[in-house]
C-alpha cells in the first residue's frame, strides 16, 4: 500500500479548459471487481497449446471508474459531487490493457459551483468511454492526508458490514475510553460516536487529550473529560466506572494491554466474573463464506482443560449475539486423530464429551481438527472425516496463544482479513485496540461490543456477577 495525499481544487480555481489524465494497467483484481460491478462478465476460460490466456473480459461499461475516480480524486477532488453523467460505452477489456483517462472542464455555472467536464477513456486509439459528467465542485480547500489504496479483495461474505447493520435501533452504549492520547485511539471511537454505537467517556489526562483533539481539529465538547494523572490512573478509573454501573463497555487507548489488564483481572477490584476471561478475534475472511471466530490468541498463554471450557462457552455465547444460532467449534490441533502424546487433542475430546454431557451448552463441537479440515470440506472429505463442524466451522478453538496469534495474524496478512478483537468472560465488554487498526476494524470492534452490551441489558447473557 502506498500512502497518497490528495488535494482538492475548488470551483474558483477551476478554469474553462483545465484537464487531468491517468493511465492504468489492468490486472486481474482490476477485472473481477469492474465485473462485480458491471455484472457484464465473459466466463475464465483455459486456451490450449501457446496461444496466451486472456483470462477476464469484462465490457467496457466498466472503464468509467476511473472518470469517478479522476474527479473524486484529482479535478476537482475531494468534496466533489457528481450530479449526473451522459457516456457511451464500446468495446471490452481485459488483462493487462492500459487504460488512459481523461477529464477537462468545458462549462462553468455559478449557480451550484456545477462544471460540465468532457470525458473519455481510451485503450490505445479506441474510445472506450466518452461523454460528458455534471458536478457540483467543492468550495472549500479539503486535503486527504495519507490515504492508502490498498490492492481490493473481493469477498465472499461481508461479515463487517453485517456487524453495523445489526447494531441499527440499537441505542448507544457508553463507554470509557481509556488514555486516548493519540491521534488513532482519539479518532476511531469519534468516528464510532458518530455511526450511534458508543458514546465516549474520555478517561486520561485531560490536557494531553485536549492537545490531541485540538491537533486533529476534533470536536470534544459533547463528550465527558475525566482527568487523570497518567495511563495507570486512567485504567483504575475506567475499570471503576465499569464496576458503578457509569460505563457499559471499556476501550483500550495509547496504553498497553498489560497495563490496562493489571487492572481489570484482580478479583477485589477488577472487571473478573465467575467465568475465565478470554479474547475472540471476530473475523472477515474474503475467502471464507461466513463470520469467523478465533480464540483465544490474546490473554490465555497455555490454557487448560478447564480454561478452555470457559473460552469455548464465551465465544458460544457471543456468536449467539452475533446472529449465529447453533455455532459450530472445531478443536484445532495438528491432527484429526487422539494421540495420548499430544495434550490438544486429547482436551479436544474431552471438551466433546463435556459437550455431549451439558457442560458445555450453545453449540456443536468437534475435535481434535486440522486447520484445514475445519474450513475446507474438501479436506474433510479427502480425509474422509464425517463432522457436522469440519470445513463449515463458526468458532475455531486454537491449542494456545502462539498458534492462535500465528493463525489470526496469518488470516490477516495472507489472506487478506479484517478482524475485530473483544474481550469476554468480564462485566463489561472490552476493546483491545491495536496500533494498526484500521477505521473499519475499529467500528467493527465498537459494533461488536455494543450488540454485547445490548444484549446485557436486555439479559440475553448469563448473568456475570461474581
Amino acid at each position: 500500500m502506498r500512502p497518497q495525499n490528495y488535494t482538492n481544487r475548488t470551483y474558483a480555481e477551476i478554469a474553462v479548459g483545465e484537464s487531468v489524465t491517468v493511465a492504468r494497467r489492468l490486472g486481474q483484481t482490476d477485472l473481477e471487481a469492474l465485473a462485480l460491478v458491471s455484472g457484464q462478465v465473459d466466463p475464465f476460460h483455459i486456451e490450449d497449446g501457446d496461444a496466451p490466456p486472456t483470462g477476464l473480459v469484462v465490457r467496457s461499461v466498466g472503464a468509467e471508474a476511473l472518470i469517478s475516480g479522476l474527479l473524486n480524486r484529482r479535478l476537482p477532488g475531494p468534496g466533489t459531487t457528481i450530479l449526473s453523467q451522459d457516456l457511451r460505452f464500446t468495446g471490452t477489456v481485459t488483462m493487462g490493457d492500459e487504460l488512459i483517462a481523461t477529464v477537462t472542464a468545458r462549462e462553468k455555472r455559478d449557480e451550484g459551483h456545477v462544471i460540465l467536464f468532457d470525458c473519455r477513456v481510451k485503450l490505445g486509439n479506441v474510445d472506450l468511454v466518452t461523454g460528458t459528467v455534471v458536478v457540483a465542485a467543492p468550495t472549500t480547500h479539503i486535503t486527504y492526508s495519507d490515504v492508502a489504496t490498498p490492492e481490493l479483495i473481493l469477498r465472499h461474505n461481508d461479515a463487517f458490514t453485517k456487524l453495523l447493520r445489526r447494531c441499527q435501533g440499537i441505542p448507544a452504549v457508553t463507554c470509557a475510553i481509556v488514555h486516548p492520547c493519540d491521534r488513532d485511539s482519539l479518532l476511531g471511537p469519534l468516528e464510532a460516536a458518530k455511526r450511534g454505537l458508543i458514546i465516549p467517556v474520555l478517561v486520561g489526562p485531560e490536557a494531553k487529550i485536549r492537545s490531541v483533539a485540538e491537533a486533529e481539529k476534533a470536536d470534544i465538547s459533547a463528550y465527558r473529560i475525566i482527568d487523570t494523572e497518567h495511563s495507570h490512573a486512567a485504567a483504575v478509573r475506567a475499570v471503576e466506572l465499569a464496576r458503578s454501573g457509569e460505563v457499559e463497555s471499556l476501550m483500550k487507548g495509547s496504553l498497553h494491554t498489560d497495563e490496562l489488564m493489571a487492572a481489570i483481572v484482580p478479583s477485589a477490584t477488577g472487571l473478573r466474573t465467575s467465568r475465565r476471561i478470554s479474547h475472540v478475534f471476530i473475523m472477515d475472511v474474503p475467502a471464507y463464506p461466513r463470520t469467523l471466530l478465533v480464540t483465544d490468541a490474546a490473554i490465555n498463554i497455555e490454557p487448560d482443560l478447564e480454561v478452555k471450557a470457559d473460552i469455548v462457552q464465551n465465544a458460544i455465547e457471543l456468536a449467539h449475539v452475533l446472529g449465529i444460532e447453533n455455532p459450530k467449534v472445531a478443536i484445532l490441533s495438528a491432527v484429526e486423530t487422539i494421540n495420548p502424546k499430544i495434550q490438544s487433542t486429547l482436551d479436544a475430546a474431552a471438551l466433546c464429551k463435556m459437550a455431549e454431557r451439558g457442560q458445555i451448552t450453545g453449540g456443536t463441537l468437534d475435535g481434535p481438527l486440522a486447520f484445514d479440515n475445519a474450513i475446507s470440506e474438501e479436506a474433510a472429505k479427502t480425509k474422509k472425516i464425517v463432522s457436522a463442524v469440519a470445513g463449515k466451522a463458526d468458532i475455531l478453538l486454537v491449542p494456545d496463544l502462539e498458534s492462535g496469534n500465528m493463525v489470526a495474524k496469518q488470516l490477516q496478512y495472507l489472506a487478506g482479513a479484517d478482524s475485530a478483537g473483544i474481550v469476554l468472560g468480564t462485566r463489561v465488554p472490552i476493546v483491545l485496540t491495536s496500533r494498526a487498526d484500521s477505521v473499519r476494524t475499529r467500528l467493527a470492534s465498537a459494533a461488536v461490543m455494543a450488540l454485547l452490551a445490548n444484549a446485557k441489558r436486555e439479559k440475553l447473557l448469563p448473568s456475570d456477577k461474581k
